[in-house]
């Protein structure tokens, strides 16, 4: 599993920090700490089998689903070899190969990255994957704690020091399950503010993260499309 935190993933958002993308501050800040939602939406699908790789990419969010605003960015192969984490034990203990986007135990996936024109910067990021639903919990629950359980620590992406604040957010009413956080990045004096919800329902798991105004405007959409492929 590619969780990108992860704005369009850790590393992809330390990247757009350390080239100087600037940020606002988002309503969602001052949020109470989230939970997983314990709530079903009614229609759900309920099934037990997980999607291919092939089904999920059919079931992401399109230019066409967004608007004309919106331009797909190419796919790049993620590379986190010369990726450290300082200060925080828990994402040490899943290595910067993790804590950087990058690959866990679930076998099926697709992602899509999307450049909104209307904000100098602005993207959004959307990643689907399918296993069984205990897996999917287990999996996303162990990166979302991880991170959330050190409010401050260091990601070093060769030479360049990234410093990270995280932040609980509660958990939208969606689908099985869900989680949210707001991820602060500072480089050269400059933040980049991302956010990043997950839902799980059945055997998918949905991953939104960027902007968050943009992550607030699109999650719904894309979740009715991961879930019915419509």
């Amino acid at each position: 599993m590619r969780i990108r935190t992860i704005a369009t993933g850790l590393a992809v958002a330390a990247s757009l920090a350390i080239s100087g993308c600037s940020s606002g501050t988002p309503a969602d800040a001052a949020s109470p700490l989230g939970k997983p939602s314990g709530q079903t939406k009614p229609g759900t699908p309920a099934s037990s089998t997980p999607l291919s790789a092939s089904a999920l990419a059919g079931r992401l969010l399109t230019e066409a689903d967004l608007g004309q605003d919106y331009t797909r960015k190419p796919e790049k192969a993620a590379r986190h070899d010369d990726t450290t984490v300082i200060g925080c034990p828990e994402l040490e203990q899943l290595g910067g190969d993790a804590a950087a986007g990058g690959s866990l135990d679930f076998p099926n996936k697709a992602t899509a990255t999307f450049l909104y024109s209307g904000s100098t910067g602005s993207e959004i990021s959307e990643e689907l994957y399918s296993d069984t639903a205990p897996k999917l919990t287990a999996g996303t629950k162990r990166i979302f704690d991880a991170m959330t359980d050190c409010p401050v620590y260091q990601l070093v992406i060769g030479s360049k020091p990234v410093k990270i604040a995280t932040q609980k957010l509660a958990a939208p009413a969606l689908g099985d399950e869900a989680w949210s956080q707001l991820l602060t990045f500072t480089a050269d004096g400059q933040d980049s503010i991302v956010k990043q919800t997950a839902v799980r329902t059945g055997t998918i798991l949905l991953v939104v993260s960027g902007s968050p105004a943009l992550v607030d405007s699109h999650v719904e959409k894309a979740l009715a499309k991961a879930s019915t492929g419509r």
